[in-house]
């Protein structure tokens, strides 16, 4: 799950801001795209709304991927890490945000000005935590995983432990946005030192986690009522839109088209120094001068680095190269960008089989001089990754499947009244066969009884993502088109009116086998069930 020279900070930043941006209408995206939905993600959405997930959409974030916020996950990520590297980088900027034109933070109306909090207040009294809140707060850190792919940026972080400043005033508002808000201290012992907001409770404000302070506890003791504090997200909100001004000099990073003229030169204005390469840590663009045979694994769902950067690198090694006789690309449905097993869920699959069947193949390749499976099939629009339809177009190696509720992708039945669900799926060409259907028939995270977490642990939250599964009865056979396949059908009804997402999930092996538990390639399809 490659990202690209460019994919830091950018990924990072355009994330957050789709999720400011757009926080009201995260139901009705995933609602529209989902199965029996109208398929037009923008259908009641503002203008505003409109056309910055139109912009993000092009900047490569899959709008599927969105699921999790519409499911109450709201995580800014690594954002907060990286935000002293780019002040350092360019502090100017975050003036420049809110002063020149052609940034949005002096668009009059935009949503920028909109969630801007700049708020001054004083301290009443510090409340330090205790004891049993410092040994939670230690235990909970301990027990993190912090060596994932998606987690090893939480070493930097220092929590604020329970601790919370009472205040004279805060900030009121039924739309407060109070994400990145730092806490300046104007006066006092603790002048010049800054803090990250956790929450506002009543006239409290809680300390969250902060970036590289291993002198907290000294600095929330130097506070003293009467010292006088601000409360302002302006460099959070304007580093949000930092992408936009990164508009890299290589043409071939299509996801900035956006931003480009009819000339290619930028349409708005630029930073001097692109961060990208150097911030990466890379020092330099990859040329796709491969010197050995290369599978690229790449997910569709990505939500970090954006699935283009596979394409953006299979076109370097196509310059570079002349040809990708050495080189293959698998695009994998329904997959983030994590790499653990927890990432399996009723809207979601790993991509572990597939990447372990890919190191497999790369052995053969190698070893023995088997090619392996052609690349997936897709088409690029600006950041966007089309991928073919059906199986034999798709090429690759995961499965795809289909479901059906009584024939339909939505079926409107009364309560009690009998719901059959068929799943059909079929395998690429030489990728092997189905080894497993399973059914759901109801998704805990957008069933009528969905009772989504909005905080905790990541792997807590995507459990509960996991329905209750019954296995189907699997048929296999063989497609005219010479393809293996499986059908199985189930039946059930419900006692309750509502809306329910039941989800039928295919496994695939390279040999059929299903005790081979590590090389099972994993995919899913849903269908919408209206109960009356």
């Amino acid at each position: 799950m490659i990202g690209s020279p460019y994919s830091l900070p950018n990924t990072i930043t355009l994330h957050v801001q789709g999720m400011r941006a757009l926080r009201h209408a995260m139901g009705k995206i995933v609602d529209a795209l989902d199965a029996g939905g109208s398929g037009d993600m923008y259908e009641g959405l503002t203008e505003d709304e409109a056309g910055m997930l139109r912009e993000i959409t092009l900047m490569g974030f899959p709008p599927q991927a969105w699921f999790m916020e519409a499911a109450g996950r709201w995580d800014d990520g690594s954002l907060p890490v990286l935000m002293p590297g780019i002040r350092q980088h360019d502090p100017q900027y975050f003036k420049d945000f809110w002063e020149k034109p052609g940034y949005l933070g002096t668009e009059p109306g935009s949503n920028a000005l909109r969630d801007r909090l700049q708020f001054k207040t004083k301290v009443v009294g510090v409340h330090l935590p205790g004891e049993a809140a410092a040994e939670q707060s230690q235990d909970s850190s301990a027990e993190t995983y912090t060596n994932g792919v998606d987690t090893a940026w939480k070493k930097a972080l220092v929590d604020g432990g329970g601790a919370w400043i009472e205040v004279e005033q805060v900030p009121r508002g039924e739309d407060l946005y109070l994400k990145g808000v730092n806490i300046g201290f104007e006066t006092g012992a603790a002048a010049g030192k800054n803090m990250l907001l956790g929450d506002i409770k009543g006239n409290g404000i809680t300390i969250g986690m902060c970036y590289g302070m291993d002198d907290m506890e000294t600095v929330l003791k130097s506070i003293a009522p009467g010292d006088v504090l601000t409360l302002d997200n302006s460099d959070y909100i304007a580093v949000q839109s930092y992408y936009r001004h990164q508009v890299p000099p290589d043409p071939s990073f299509h996801a900035w088209d956006q931003f480009r003229k009819e000339d290619g030169t930028p349409a708005i204005p630029q930073r001097d120094n692109i961060m990208g390469p150097g911030f990466c840590g890379t020092g330099t663009v990859q040329e796709g001068t491969i010197q050995g045979k290369v599978i690229l694994t790449q997910s569709l769902m990505d939500e970090s680095t954006c699935p283009w950067c596979g394409d953006w690198y299979r076109s370097a090694v196509r310059r570079a190269k002349g040809n990708e006789d050495d080189f293959r690309i698998y695009y994998y449905e329904r997959c983030l960008h994590g790499d653990v097993s927890t990432l399996d869920t009723d809207m979601i699959v790993n991509y572990l089989g597939g990447l372990k069947q890919a190191l497999l193949d790369i052995s053969d390749w190698v070893e023995r001089g088997i090619e392996p499976r052609q690349s997936s099939v897709y088409e690029m629009e600006g950041g966007c990754v089309h991928i073919a339809e059906s199986a034999k177009e798709r090429k690759g190696i995961q499965p795809v499947v289909s479901l059906s509720a009584n024939g339909s992708s939505c079926a409107h039945v009364r309560v009690g009244e009998t719901v059959t669900l068929a799943a059909v799926a079929e395998v690429p060409e030489g990728a092997g066969a189905v080894t497993e259907l399973q059914f759901s028939f109801s998704d805990p995270m957008f069933g009528t009884h969905a009772k989504p977490d909005r905080g905790g642990d990541y792997n807590d939250f995507m459990a509960q993502g996991r329905s209750e599964r019954v296995v189907g009865r699997l048929k296999t056979y063989v497609t005219e088109e010479g393809l293996n396949a499986g059908t199985a059908t189930v039946s059930t009804s419900y006692d309750r009116p509502g809306t329910y997402f039941a989800t039928a999930f295919v496994k695939s092996q390279r040999n059929g086998e299903q005790d081979q538990i590590f090389t099972q390639v994993k995919n899913l399809a849903r269908a919408r069930i209206v109960v009356e």
